[in-house]
């Protein structure tokens, strides 16, 4: 395969890699968050402290990362399906994708609120904060370091588990080097996917990187 054919094709792949990513990560920032913010509030002494709702939701959490990507991409075709109404290509494999980052994505969440000084909560608290202004002012407030630090970290998992995606037919640039690099041995497309990828995490960490150091200095 000449370069001039290749082009379009990692052009292609890229394309299709960064919509499931894009997409992925929306939504399991959204859910990661939220479902984060519910395991620290119901969690003894906090907030809302309900110990068979924080136990229930620990278990779904636990239960989603104990899972290998591979198999759960499989295991979920039924729910996929009735979705999206495919098990194929780039929207079929957002669903998986999500499935399997909200809950990585949520202890990371977890782990950085309960990071905060717990001096800044009960100041907050005596000054006659309510918990919604408690939660948004100040505990993610001040966890916002760690929880760009930690998306960055799940863009560069999904970023993964996207080009493993490939091996059902989701689309990208995985798709691409298991269509062409794997089943047709052409080495050059394997090499060029490996290397979009690389480029892909290293222009996410520089920029989580960024972020991370700028919220900080604020």
């Amino acid at each position: 395969m000449t370069w001039a054919d290749l082009g379009p094709l990692l052009w292609q792949g890229a394309k299709e890699t960064g919509y499931m990513v894009g997409v992925s990560t929306v939504l399991t920032a959204i859910g990661g968050l939220l479902l984060g913010v519910l395991l620290v509030l119901t969690a003894r002494g906090g907030l809302l402290a309900a110990r068979p709702v924080h136990a229930a939701l620990g278990l779904i959490v636990n239960i989603g990362r104990s899972l290998p990507f591979i198999i759960l991409l499989v295991a979920i075709i039924p729910f996929t399906r009735a979705l999206v109404g495919t098990t194929i290509g780039t929207a079929a494999a957002i669903v998986p994708l999500t499935v399997a980052a909200i809950p990585f994505f949520a202890r990371i969440v977890e782990t950085a609120i309960r990071e905060v000084d717990r001096d800044v909560v009960a100041a907050a608290r005596a000054m006659g904060a309510s918990r919604p202004e408690i939660v948004f002012k100040v505990l993610l407030r001040e966890a916002r370091p760690g929880l760009v630090a930690g998306l960055t970290i799940t863009v560069i998992a999904l970023i993964g588990y996207s080009a493993m995606a490939g091996v059902v037919g989701g689309g990208g640039l995985g798709d691409l080097a298991i269509r062409y690099g794997y089943q047709r041995f052409e080495n050059s497309v394997m090499v060029a996917t490996v290397v979009l990828l690389v480029v892909f995490v290293q222009l996410i960490q520089s920029l989580g990187d960024l972020i991370v150091r700028w919220l900080s200095h604020k």
